[in-house]
């Protein structure tokens, strides 16, 4: 055993005489005084299993019970320095459990598993050179344009009407998990998207009953699996067969029976999921409006993922057709803005093998930039907060309080400011969000600012009078930095050579 991965233990026994999804195992770990209770499975061929994620070195006493009677000790030993543990929100952010700081620059590849096995290697090598730390991708497989093959495996058996899911199918999940840790040997983290509208085979019709044996089935075997996420759905809102009490029962199941507390969250086609809900970790959204991410954290209070803000490619979709200079603008703008931002790709292909959904290689001009960017940003001493300049620094809720309260002093001495008071309201975001230039900081120890589309030839920086910085300008489309200013402090003047994706980077000396 080791901290922060996953430990097994192995049992024979007979194979269960009612479901194969709800085995009768359960197990205690108790390490210091603290007890943690899990589920085990059934593994298939008279095997069980049963799996625990250890958050603390140590001794570790276990006893299992049920279909399996057993007991024993294990040592934990101290984690190394390349299993840094689950990832966490935290405040505008995620750590992980082993420290430091985790900064999403994620992809998705949907019907990533349900690919033969030389195309899902080939994504797997594609991965392993690329800059991405995160992929979104589903348990159950797509039906959709550009994806019409059919999977190796499905993850529980055929019976008439329909599917089992007291049967499942060991060799599909033997799949899943062996890829699982290949992404984590990777550093990759899985956010794994447990429903989805595009389907052929009816696993978007499940009942509410088998809706929760499935979850149940997949906490079982996942859970301590320490480089997962739950995305309870991708598009819940075009799924039908499922209410809003449906996915709130869903999301408290998945809340009340992960051990682990893994992220958690929903992702839409149109109408956001409410955040604010305690079992929510993060805002998993799908909108193209990344320059507000300080108003989405300023509602929700919670770190802000654009898990689909269009992809680049060449398809007829509206969605499937952006510039790579386009995607990684929205990159660097909601990064800067105090979020994250997800890649996808739809190059189109005769033979219909997409990354967005099929994986396969990349061909677009964003992933070296958004690599480029992710070089920058962990390189600063922590995440980016929004500190926002010119207009555009104040969010919507802050102007609607001081509707409401008064305005402060500063703020009345600008007329341009006062007449964003008397906006009406269905106005103020947009203005807000026109005017505003992407600004993030670190404390005082570092500043970030993207212009996106301007050209200014000069651009003007508002440091701390008592530090010292070292100013860079930053070509965010060539992946170039140039170092214009040592030890300088206060408002300091930047000159810029007029074109488009230009950032200025101070940090403290």
């Amino acid at each position: 055993m080791r901290q922060y991965e996953c430990f097994e233990l192995t049992f024979t026994g007979p194979e269960p005489e009612g479901s194969w999804a709800q085995a009768d195992l359960r197990a205690e770990f108790a390490c210091e005084g603290i007890i943690r209770e899990v589920d085990g499975f059934y593994a298939g061929n008279g095997f069980y299993k049963v799996r625990f994620y250890p958050d603390r070195a140590g001794v570790y006493s276990w006893k299992v019970t049920g279909a399996v009677t057993a007991e024993g000790e294990e040592v934990c030993q101290a984690a190394d320095a390349s299993a840094r543990g689950i990832v966490r929100a935290s405040g505008q952010h995620f750590t992980y459990d082993g420290g430091g700081w985790y900064r999403p620059f994620g992809t998705t590849v949907y019907a990533l598993i349900h690919q033969d096995k030389n195309l899902v290697d080939t994504t797997m090598e594609t991965l392993e050179k690329a800059s991405f730390n995160k992929v979104r991708f589903c348990v159950f497989p797509k039906h959709y344009d550009f994806n019409h093959n059919e999977p190796p495996f499905f993850p529980f058996e055929k019976k008439e009407g329909g599917w089992d899911v007291h049967r499942p199918v060991f060799a599909y999940w033997e799949t899943l998990e062996a890829r699982i840790r290949e992404l984590d040997a990777m550093g990759i983290q899985g956010d794994l998207i447990l429903f989805h509208p595009y389907d052929r085979w009816g696993f978007s019709e499940f009942s509410r009953e088998d809706s929760l044996v499935y979850l149940d089935y997949l906490l079982r075997r996942l859970s301590a699996m320490p480089n997962l996420w739950w995305s309870l759905a991708n598009e819940y809102d075009l799924m039908p067969n499922y209410n809003l009490q449906d996915w709130t029962d869903f999301a408290g199941f998945m809340a009340g029976h992960d051990p682990y507390g893994h992220c958690l969250s929903n992702h839409n086609c149109m109408a956001y999921w409410d955040f604010s809900r305690k079992e929510i970790t993060h805002c998993s959204i799908q909108d193209a409006n990344v320059i507000e991410t300080p108003e989405l954290w300023e509602q929700y209070g919670k770190p802000v993922v654009f898990d689909e803000c269009r992809y680049e490619g060449d398809i007829v979709h509206s969605w499937g057709n952006l510039s790579g200079r386009e995607l990684t603008r929205r990159f660097w703008t909601a990064v800067c803005c105090g979020g994250y931002c997800t890649h996808g790709e739809t190059f189109y292909s005769q033979d219909e093998v997409l990354w967005w959904s099929r994986g396969g290689v990349l061909k677009g001009e964003s992933p070296a930039r958004i690599a480029f960017l992710r070089e920058i940003v962990e390189s600063l001493p922590g995440p980016l907060d929004f500190l926002g300049d010119g207009l555009g620094v104040y969010t919507e809720g802050q102007l609607t309080a001081m509707q409401e309260q008064g305005a402060p002093e500063a703020f009345r001495k600008s007329f341009f400011h006062m007449a964003m008071l008397n906006l009406p309201r269905e106005r103020v975001r947009s203005f807000l969000t026109k005017e505003r230039v992407a600004l993030g900081h670190c404390g005082q120890e570092a500043y970030l600012k993207y212009l996106e589309r301007q050209c200014p030839s000069l651009t003007e920086l508002d440091l701390p009078r008592e530090g010292s910085y070292r100013v860079e300008v930053i070509d965010a489309w060539n992946m170039t930095r140039e170092v214009v200013a040592e030890n300088v402090c206060g408002k300091v003047q930047v000159k810029l050579p007029g074109r488009e994706d230009m950032a200025v980077l101070a940090l403290r000396q």
